[in-house]
């Protein structure tokens, strides 16, 4: 989801507290703990469990980090952030990276002096409606009451959905997802529109999740991923090529289960150097040759975590789609470990 408001003021907080001091590996490793924005409450992406324990497919690359950097997932907290404040807690220091459902747009990556380190998963802006509706098409939603986030260019998406397909509609302005969903559940309005995925999310949640549907219309791009301050290079090489290896173990066929027997040495020196037993990558990033192999032991690769979390076999139900492998007609796609 896409933050529009406030841009102004939280350029002006970037310029007066500074770009990162270039030591965040450093602090992290000093704190102890890495400090990782994420939602509020996304079902799939990241939630609190029945015990308070975060769970989700974000959360699950903050744990890989963890076991990255200090071989401990828990050495992580977990800072719950709204849309409208999570960049300027990011550029505050009160978290040392988001991984919040946070979507690639030039002037959050200029404007705001942040940094975006990757694509974890290829979305876009959608519909739910409630199946009594009788409706399978957003184009068939003219006159519609439409609960939407404040604070987020969604709200310019649907406008301009709705003025070209000459229709009209009735927004009702929320202020996050939990009062979105509750509003939605009760029948004040028609419509809730957000990220795809966590209309996925929403819906599982909801008492009766068969009596909603997801429309098939996609009406924005919305590359989401984890995002650091401007200046410091090194984290953003730590956050940017643990998630790459995520994904890389995939196409190699490294999983969780094999991953240690494979850190051993294989004939594929590909393998070898992302799993540390060949060449000096984990030093390069200011971390030991196993870092990979950790993070890969800690959490399964990249299709482990998404079947796990948010996969068609979940409650979230979501196809790979977008974000099937690149050899798979997919976008996920690492470059070399080289």
């Amino acid at each position: 989801m896409k933050t529009t408001v406030f841009l102004g003021a939280l350029t002006a907080a970037v310029i007066a507290g500074g770009l990162a001091s270039a030591q965040t590996l450093d602090d992290v490793k000093a704190r102890g703990k890495i400090n990782c924005g994420v939602t509020e409450g996304t079902l799939g992406f990241s939630a609190r469990d029945s015990e308070g324990k975060h769970q989700g497919f974000d959360v699950e690359f903050c744990r890989a980090l963890g076991a990255a950097i200090f071989n401990d997932t828990d050495a992580v907290e977990y800072i719950e952030l709204s849309s409208k404040n999570r960049f300027t807690a990011l550029s505050a220091g009160q978290v040392d990276l988001l991984y919040r459902t946070t979507t690639w747009t030039f002037s959050r990556d200029v404007d705001l002096k942040t940094s975006f380190v990757g694509i974890n998963y290829y979305d876009g802006q959608g519909f739910m409606v409630p199946t009594a509706l009788g409706v399978s098409s957003a184009k068939e939603l003219d006159g519609a009451t439409v609960c939407i986030e404040t604070g987020t260019t969604t709200e310019l998406n649907l406008a301009d959905f709705f003025r070209v397909n000459g229709m009209s509609y009735t927004p009702l302005p929320v202020g996050g997802t939990t009062e979105a969903k509750a509003l939605f559940e009760e029948g004040a309005c028609d419509v809730y529109t957000t990220d795809a995925s966590a209309l996925a999310g929403v819906r599982a949640s909801l008492k009766d999740p068969n009596g909603y549907q997801i429309l098939p219309e996609i009406v924005s791009k919305e590359p989401l991923g984890p995002t650091v301050r401007h200046g410091d290079n090194q984290w953003e090489d730590v956050v940017r090529w643990t998630q790459n290896a995520l994904v890389a173990a995939e196409e190699l066929g490294v999983t969780s289960a094999n991953v240690a027997e494979l850190a051993k040495g294989t004939d594929n020196p590909e393998i070898n150097r992302m799993l540390g037993s060949e060449g000096s990558l984990g030093a390069m990033l200011g971390l030991d040759a196993d870092w990979a192999a950790r993070a890969i032991a800690a959490t399964g690769n990249y299709g482990e975590i998404f079947e796990r979390t948010i996969g068609e076999n979940t409650p979230i139900g979501l196809a790979r789609g977008l974000n099937a492998l690149w050899t798979q007609g997919g976008l996920q796609y690492s470059p070399p470990f080289r």
